[in-house]
């Protein structure tokens, strides 16, 4: 810790006023091969400077694979992707081990070669489309950055995080995510239509020769100083209070939930929803450059955090209401916010 406050201070101001700049700039380079989608790209943004994980939900055409990979080249960092199908092997993410002979002693020994899951930014592509049992090989990956195979522990490379795309419509041949792979994601985005005007600009820049070009904004190094100074921006007991207010409020066995609550979930959103809500709060004031989270901050996050973490029951089903539905009614109640 620096022994001088005040230094400490200025140079955390210093380090907003650059995150802030930053995000203009990469919002400036992605808009140069994405075209709209802003409200996603703040919150995959969101994710990232907090250090967490996002899920794209959306139908195909949408340009969610491009996204990711434009955002990998922002951030100068390295980019893998892995193509979730209902043959992978769970070693074909983590990696697996090879036995190798010296050509000088003859003597073979294994050695363990490095899966995709080895990179900086990690693009699961239609998650959903693989069994559990190779959906769970991201778990580890996900909460400890880390990689066990035949009994040795390897770490993933800093900064790391993942960002999953999901087709809602397509049901044959998918696994639905379990919870607790869910929960490991910090948000869950959803990626609609353009309107018309972004989608004539769509086309009109896509069916031409030219292949815009991005520019890098930031690099490894500079993302995990921003992760660090997120990490530092002071949260208000009243922020942290309606955040965890707000997550118990979606438990239906709590004394405070509301009616609907109540008559339609099945079981409610964790304390890694709250956690999610204060950090992404965070997260969202040092993007604008403010050192203080708000509880507008809380508010802007809350539906991405709490909408897959939340289970409704059959009778929401017999209803017409979803868990977004639900949701939104809660975030919109303000009834939290007391």
């Amino acid at each position: 810790m620096n022994a001088n406050p005040a230094r400490a201070d200025e140079n955390d101001i210093q380090l907003l006023e650059r995150l802030a700049t930053a995000r203009n700039e990469l919002m400036a380079q992605i808009s140069n091969r994405i075209v709209g989608q802003q409200e996603v790209l703040e919150g995959v943004l969101t994710a990232i400077v907090s250090g967490g994980h996002g899920l794209l939900v959306g139908v195909p055409g949408l340009a969610k694979t491009l996204m990711v990979s434009t955002i990998a080249d922002a951030l100068d960092l390295k980019f893998s992707r892995i193509q979730f199908t209902p043959d992978l092997m769970p070693s074909d993410i983590t990696g697996t081990e090879i036995i190798e002979e010296d050509p000088s002693s003859g003597k073979r020994d294994f050695r363990f070669v490095h899966g995709p899951v080895f990179a900086n930014v990690v693009l699961a592509d239609e998650i959903n489309r693989t069994p559990p049992k190779t959906q769970a090989a991201l778990l580890q990956a996900m909460q400890e950055h880390e990689v066990t195979a035949a009994g040795e522990t390897y770490h993933l490379p800093e900064p790391f995080f993942v960002l999953a795309t999901q087709n809602p419509i397509e049901q044959e041949g998918t696994y639905p995510l379990p919870e607790a792979q869910l929960d490991r994601f910090m948000l869950e985005l959803r990626v609609q239509y353009p309107d018309r005007d972004e989608e004539e600009r769509i086309v009109e820049t896509t069916t031409g020769d030219v292949d815009p070009a991005v520019r890098a904004v930031l690099t490894g190094s500079d993302l995990l100083q921003l992760q660090r100074l997120v990490r530092r921006i002071p949260a208000p007991k009243p922020v942290v209070r309606a955040a965890v207010a707000l997550a118990r409020m979606t438990r239906p066995v709590e004394d405070h939930a509301p009616a609907f609550i109540r008559e339609y979930v099945d079981w409610g959103a964790g304390p890694r929803a709250s956690q999610f809500m204060v950090l992404g709060a965070k997260a969202r004031a040092a993007l604008d450059g403010r050192p203080m989270a708000d509880l507008d901050d809380v508010k802007s996050v809350a539906l991405p955090v709490l909408r897959h973490r939340v289970v409704v029951n059959f009778a929401a089903e017999a209803a017409g209401r979803t868990a977004q539905d639900v949701c939104e009614e809660l975030v919109s109640s303000g009834t939290w916010l007391g």
